[in-house]
């Protein structure tokens, strides 16, 4: 990357004169001021993070699909658009990153003694129509034995949990089976995901949709009457490489070896343009990076936009690929964010230090945790709890290269408690973000006061980081040589080496 380039240079300039201040060291303006929180907060408006919200908003309505998916016509406008903002500021080094990943699309239907179940597609499903019985898998579908005989030129029912989508949809070709319905564990809309790019080692996948933990339970109760249960399927799969970009961003000035990495995703799913899923994200870290150009910092602030989540973390996980341990090791602490702006919101942190979900991450993230934790309840005077420390958004490829992380999240799929009612307002009973995965994700969908929250939480962070990281423990080294890249990139031989997979996609892919 062409960050590391200019170290010879201004390492020689240092030694040549001794007396130059730190920040001229690094490649920084002297005239400006030294960042602070509150300097840097006080700039993020919400009409900055509406108007900017709406431009992503017309990049997918300008397309016929009317979304911002990722090699896509609206996606590639929300690149660019990033890309010349923060070109135009001459603040930062600026780059694209291409790479190749693996794109799939279709429709699916399911009838079930001819009621239809409205279900939905997995990403990388293969193609197929059949009209068989349903059989019932033992347990959650993710041991070869949970498949019996019975299933064998059947429709496999198995319920999501535990492990990945695309593993039981493996085993259930393994078993014979023709197709599998996978049916929700939770109360919401149809069940969506991706099967994870293929191949896998256990085998290829079959025809596989998603559907309501409802219609699941019901079918199950169908069944065990000993009654006839037929389901015709019909699933059209099409998949397709695309080329994609990342846009990196880092501060000419600030320690090069000190570095604070920020992620969002800038890829919407098929179905709609979404823009808290991830417009919040990446509008969020944007506005920030705006404003903080008119402040020095001490230690690299590097903004990576990253493409393809949707399909598997593919934009990340190529992006923390493509560094070497030396560069791998000036990333003192990657801060993820994904859905800031969610309707229904709860103020979420991730759980860094395993405290409530058992899952912690690397030394330095129980402390990124911590700063968000102490900004909350001092500065934001709001609440805040923690979610899952799983890796299933772009911070989990920094996870498997031992690198700590952070971030906030508002929430999705899941269903507000009375709980989170009584600390956050909104409704109980609702998902977070009713739109999630949906059309309806579009402008109208944010909550714009959990917006700018969010974004100054991101401000505080940059400033607190771009100061100093006394407060994370002292770096560990690492040999790590690079993280899994994507199945299709490596097939490709769009990187050096093809790297066995990375328990990244265990994480991302799992379904609890």
């Amino acid at each position: 990357m062409r960050f590391i380039q200019y170290g010879a240079p201004f390492c020689a300039l240092a030694t040549l004169v001794s007396a130059i201040p730190t920040t001229l060291e690094f490649g920084q303006a002297g005239d400006l001021p030294l960042v602070g929180s509150d300097k840097l907060r006080e700039l993020i408006r919400e009409s900055d993070l509406l108007a900017k919200s709406k431009v992503l908003e017309g990049f997918a309505y300008a397309t016929p699909q009317r979304n911002r998916v990722f090699g896509g016509p609206g996606h590639n406008a929300t690149v660019n658009y990033i890309y010349n903002t923060i070109a135009s500021l001459e603040y930062y080094d600026v780059e694209y990153q291409p790479f190749v990943g693996l794109y799939a699309s279709g429709n699916a239907s399911l009838k079930v003694n001819g009621v239809d179940q409205g279900a939905r597609l997995f990403t990388y499903s293969t193609s197929g129509k059949f009209s068989e019985a349903l059989v019932p898998v033992a347990n959650l579908g993710c041991n070869a034995s949970d498949y019996p005989a019975e299933v064998r030129g059947k429709i496999a029912l198995i319920s999501r949990g535990t492990c990945q989508f695309g593993l039981k949809s493996a085993l259930a070709g393994v078993a014979g089976a023709d197709a599998a319905v996978i049916y929700d564990n939770i109360d919401e809309k149809s069940l969506a995901g991706t099967l994870g790019p293929p191949p896998r080692t256990e085998g290829p996948y079959v025809p596989t949709v998603g559907i309501s933990l409802a219609n699941g339970t019901a079918l199950l109760a169908a069944i065990n009457t000993g009654k006839p249960v037929i389901a015709d399927i019909d699933v059209i799969s099409v998949a397709e490489n695309r080329t994609t970009y990342n846009v990196i961003a880092q501060t000419k000035g600030g320690d090069p070896d000190n570095v604070l990495v920020l992620t969002a995703h800038t890829d919407s799913v098929i179905a709609g343009p979404g823009i808290n899923d991830n417009g919040s994200g990446s509008i969020g870290l944007l506005q920030v990076a705006i404003e903080l150009a008119k402040f020095r910092v001490k230690n690299a602030i590097r903004f990576v936009w990253v493409s393809g989540e949707e399909f598997g973390l593919l934009g990340s996980t190529f992006y923390v690929a493509s560094l070497a341990a030396a560069e791998l090791n000036k990333i003192r602490l990657n801060l993820n964010f994904d859905m800031i702006a969610s309707p229904n919101y709860v103020y979420s942190v991730y759980d860094g230090d395993g405290s409530t979900f058992n899952i912690s991450g690397p030394p330095g993230s129980a402390e990124a945790e911590r700063l968000f934790e102490d900004y909350f309840k001092y500065e934001a005077k709001q609440p805040l709890v923690p979610t899952q420390f799983d890796g299933r958004s772009d911070y989990g490829p920094f996870l498997n290269a031992s690198i700590p992380t952070g971030g906030l999240f508002t929430g999705a799929e899941v269903l507000k408690t009375e709980a989170e009612e009584k600390l956050f307002g909104g409704e109980a009973g609702v998902a977070y973000d009713i739109n999630y995965h949906g059309a309806g994700d579009n402008v109208a969908n944010l909550n714009l006061t959990a917006f700018q929250v969010c974004t100054k939480a991101i401000a505080h962070a940059v400033a607190t980081y771009g100061l100093s990281f006394d407060s994370l423990p002292p770096k560990v080294l690492s040999n790590t040589t690079k993280t899994t890249p994507p199945r299709s990139l490596a097939k490709r031989g769009r990187l050096a080496k093809t790297i066995t997979l990375s328990k990244v996609f265990d994480r991302f892919f799992q379904t609890s």
